[in-house]
């Protein structure tokens, strides 16, 4: 149900500034909030894990990311303003696994990713990796994995840029660590040829294997995939074409279906086949989904 508030929530309220709560039951929206305190658009939204209470971020040309939080029930209360944490809009938020505590990390137009964090004296602090100076327009958490023979785990991120490409970073959660970008090298059979709008990383299905999707405006939707075999180098494959730009994709909590909305007014669902090729297993059509950012 948090994600449906959450695409909803995101879509209807991008030019008033505002973020407006829905409550969801069956096919019945009820408004319950509408959240302020940004200066421009909002640009997407991010829930944390219930671990954490029911907590939202919000970012937005402004360049800021707020933290938003509901307690009780129904009353929301501004928990942190990271205003003027980036000098260009932010494009996209999102929060970590939870198991690396209450982490969110944010895409900015300046060509940097910031990471937010909540300390437990109530306080946040800030982390930057500059990503390129076109800017970033997307950020997705890979799943949690657990640290060899005990080690400590390592956290990733994919990023979605206006150069065109993706990229990888990593970083220990051990104390002292650094983000860095990594290595693996990306196949060259498949690439986008212009801005990469949304990047999202699969839920884990297969052991040992990776699975992100990115889409750009050129129309292309491209699946990679690493396996853990020594070479670790992401493998492109088209998914389709749409002809249109598309701005947003989104997995299944099972990571076997991809939601993608491009720009001709519709959501699309893909599925993978036992040959391991995507094809289409419904639509959605004259949404609002389809909204250039």
């Amino acid at each position: 149900m948090l994600l449906i508030i959450s695409f909803y929530s995101y879509l209807s309220d991008r030019s008033d500034r505002t973020v407006k709560i829905y409550d969801v039951s069956g096919n019945t929206y009820t408004q319950t909030a509408t959240l302020q305190g940004h200066e421009g658009p909002v640009w997407e939204l991010s829930w944390s894990h219930p671990k954490f209470g029911v907590v939202l971020a919000s970012c937005g040309f402004d360049g800021s990311v707020l933290i938003h939080r509901e307690s009780p029930p129904g009353s929301w209360t501004l928990i942190h303003a990271a205003r003027g944490l980036h000098d260009s809009s932010v494009n996209g938020v999102s929060f970590a696994p939870h198991e690396y505590g209450l982490l969110c990390a944010s895409a900015s137009s300046d060509g940097r990713v910031s990471f937010l964090s909540h300390n437990e004296d109530d306080t946040w602090t800030v982390e930057y990796v500059t990503d390129n100076a076109l800017g970033v327009n997307a950020v997705s958490w890979a799943p949690y994995v657990a640290g060899a023979d005990g080690g400590s785990a390592t956290m990733r991120v994919a990023t979605a840029g206006c150069d065109n490409r993706i990229r990888f970073w990593t970083k220990k959660s051990s104390a002292g660590a650094q983000w860095e970008e990594d290595a693996a090298p990306l196949g060259q059979a498949v690439a986008h040829t212009d801005w990469v709008r949304d990047v999202a990383w699969a839920p884990p299905i297969v052991p040992g294997m990776d699975v992100v999707a990115s889409c750009s405006e050129d129309g292309a939707v491209i699946v990679w995939t690493r396996k853990e075999d020594g070479s670790k180098v992401w493998e492109p494959s088209l998914l389709n074409n749409f002809g249109e730009p598309v701005w947003r994709l989104s997995w299944s909590v099972t990571g076997s279906i991809l939601a993608v909305s491009s720009g001709d007014s519709t959501v699309t669902l893909w599925k993978a086949g036992l040959d391991d090729k995507y094809k289409q297993v419904s639509q959605v059509e004259d949404v609002a989904g389809s909204v250039q950012q």
